[in-house]
Formats: structure tokens, sequence, C-alpha cells
């Protein structure tokens, strides 16, 4: 498998994702099933939201390069009316998703773009959008599973990626960390492994090698270590799953510290 995603492969995940979205919307007995993982959401709301963001994130990449995110696209998220007639909805749907992919291909992944996580290790461009809506795309895909009793593992290729996406674009800050620096490592089963450093200068991440059997684990080195699938380890860092679905080492009370956080400026 690749180390990494090429901007074509993007793509396709978004695309094979919101597909099994919409499958699910299709399948639903009732589109005013609550979403467990997203309280208060009901699917009809949820498929509101990713619609919505697709449209959104079409428009910013659209725009290119700029200080904020156009002031139609914010007013038209504003005002957002959808279908309430299933068809009718899932054709919006999927048109949402044409609307995005269309916009990417069209600028490309270099192309500059409005995001924001200006301080992140993600690049502000087409490329580091469309990498960052794979995992929106994926993980929402998984709460309207739930919501109907049936969540399926996030695909391999996708979580790995998803793991860096995510410690990359969320976690990354040059907010000084207010408690003792230290380190947090995530491992994945699949055999990749970040770690990411927490102190004055802020966070951020680097790749690290898997530990392996022979080599064991430098438990010294991280305050906290994280273990799983890398799908779990996803749903964990967007708070689907707790940490005591996972294997952990060191001092798990340090994860509830990472949670709690809210850097400054991201």
């Amino acid at each position: 498998m690749k180390e990494d995603l090429e901007f074509s492969d993007l793509l396709r995940l978004i695309d094979e994702r919101s597909t099994a979205f919409r499958a699910v919307v299709a399948a639903a007995p009732d589109l005013d099933a609550q979403v467990p993982t997203c309280p208060g959401w009901t699917l009809f709301d949820l498929v509101k939201h990713l619609g919505g963001g697709d449209r959104f994130w079409a428009a910013i990449v659209g725009a290119g390069p700029a200080d904020a995110p156009p002031a139609e696209a914010v007013a038209a998220r504003a005002a957002l009316e959808v279908p309430q007639e299933r068809e009718a909805l899932l054709a919006w749907l999927d048109a949402s998703t044409q609307l995005l992919l269309g916009a990417l291909r069209a600028a490309g992944p270099e192309n500059g773009c409005w995001t924001w996580w200006p301080a992140s290790q993600s690049p502000q461009t087409a490329g580091g959008t469309a990498r960052h809506r794979v995992q929106e795309t994926a993980v929402h895909t998984y709460d309207a599973q739930l919501a109907l009793g049936a969540p399926q593992p996030l695909p391999v290729e996708l979580a790995l990626d998803g793991v860096e996406e995510f410690l990359f674009t969320v976690c990354a800050t040059p907010s000084p960390w207010p408690h003792k620096p230290t380190a947090f490592d995530f491992h994945a089963a699949e055999g990749r492994s970040w770690r990411l450093t927490v102190d004055d200068d802020g966070a951020r991440t680097t790749r690290i090698p898997a530990p392996t059997a022979a080599t064991g684990e430098d438990s010294d080195a991280a305050g906290a270590s994280v273990h799983g699938t890398a799908g779990e380890l996803v749903l964990y860092l967007y708070d689907r799953i707790q940490a005591v679905s996972l294997h952990v080492d060191g001092d798990a009370g340090l994860l509830d510290l990472l949670r709690a956080w809210e850097p400054e400026e991201k």
C-alpha cells in the first residue's frame, strides 16, 4: 500500500465514501433516525451538513487564494435549504459531491485556497482540502451507518492517511502546550506510527518507526501511546470511540488533557 495518497486517490475516496453515505440514506427506514455520534442530529440533519459542506468547500476551492471564505458561500450555507423528499434529497446530495469534485479537479492539488487551518502542518491548497474532505466524508458515513445500527470499519488506505491528516490539520499549532512537555505516540496495527510532540513551541507531528516484536517500544519517549487499527485511531481522534476501546500505554490521563486542550491558534 502506498505511503502517501495521490490527489487522484483523494478524489476517488471522496466519491467512494459519498456513494457509501448515499447508500445508507437510501436504505434508512426513517430519515428522522437519531445519530448517536452527533447528539441532537437526525440522519436528515447529517445529510444537510455533509452536502452543504461539499458545496461550501467547492466554492472556496473555486475562489482560489483568499484570506476568508467567499461571502456568497458563507451566506449560501447559512440559508441552505434542501429537498425533503428522499429521491430528490439523494439527487441533491450527489450533485453536491460532484460540485466539490469538479472544483477540486479544475483547481489541481497545488492551487491555494482559504482554509481554517493556516497555522497547521497541512497546506492551504485544494490538495489539503481534498485530504480533509475525505476524512469528513468517511467519518460522517460511519455516523450514518451507526444511526442504522450497522457501522462498518473505515477503509484501510483511507484510515492510514486519516490518522496523519488529523494530527497535521487539527492538532498542529504554534500555541504553547499549557502543561509539562510530553509526546503522544499513535501506532496503527497496519504498521505505521506517528508522534505528536507538545511543548512551549506548540504541537507538531512526525512519522516514527513502528514498534516491532524485536525492538519493542521506548516507553520513556512518549507520555502516552495509543495502539489500534488505523480506523480505530481515526474514530478515536474524531471522538467517535473512547480510549477504553484501544490499547493505551503510559499515562492515559494525558489523553484527557489533549482532548480538553483548546489552543488559541491552530
